[in-house]
């Protein structure tokens, strides 16, 4: 179903979807069909004119060329007064054949008057879609932030791990050597390097 407005005369857009075309066109093909016709009748005249002139024998090359010529002015005048009757008929056309009167309604749009708010409605429900899809948006955005960060932790996370395994390793490490306790031993290894640090 398509909604068009009344106002849209320059378009015609109403016309359109009422007869199938536009008056436009119409009246531009009626003119280009005129074109034709013409240019066929006055070729068709002066090959009549060139044989009548030259009976029973070949026209001479000069004789073709001055009908040419001749049938090219005439066309020139009569399409020159074509379009001044053209404009014309084409306002008529427009005015009073190929124009839908503000009363008349298509099938299409009967619904609409016998039932305005429909159309209310519609924009109403247009503007939700709307709402709905930036929410949706809003969401996938957020989810694709939160993997990136699930990502990040996963890394974290593994190479927190492998610090807790090398440390426990470095734990064993120090029992088998029977150096003590490892926290004791990086606290004397901290103050030892602390002091190293005042000195130099």
């Amino acid at each position: 179903m398509t909604i068009v407005s009344v106002g849209s005369e320059s378009l015609q857009l109403y016309e359109a979807q009422f007869f199938g075309f536009t008056p436009e066109t119409c009246t531009l093909r009626v003119r280009d069909a005129f074109r034709d016709s013409l240019n066929h009748i006055l070729l068709a005249v002066e090959s009549v004119f060139v044989k009548r002139l030259c009976p029973g024998q070949d026209p001479p090359a000069e004789l073709r060329l001055t009908a040419r010529e001749s049938t090219q002015k005439l066309r020139q005048f009569l399409q020159e007064r074509f379009e001044i009757m053209f404009q014309r008929m084409k306002g008529m056309l427009m005015d009073r054949v190929l124009s839908v009167p503000h009363n008349v309604l298509l099938p299409d749009d009967q619904l609409h008057q016998k039932y305005p708010e429909a159309k209310e409605d519609l924009t109403k429900l247009q503007d939700s879609i709307g709402k709905l899809l930036q929410a949706y948006e809003a969401e996938v955005c957020a989810k694709q932030a939160l993997l990136a960060e699930l990502e990040e932790q996963k890394e974290t996370q593994k190479q927190l791990d492998e610090v807790l395994q090398w440390i426990e390793e470095l734990r064993l490490s120090w029992r088998r050597e029977g150096m003590g306790n490892v926290q004791d031993s990086v606290r004397h290894m901290m103050e030892t390097v602390g002091q190293l640090q005042d000195v130099v």
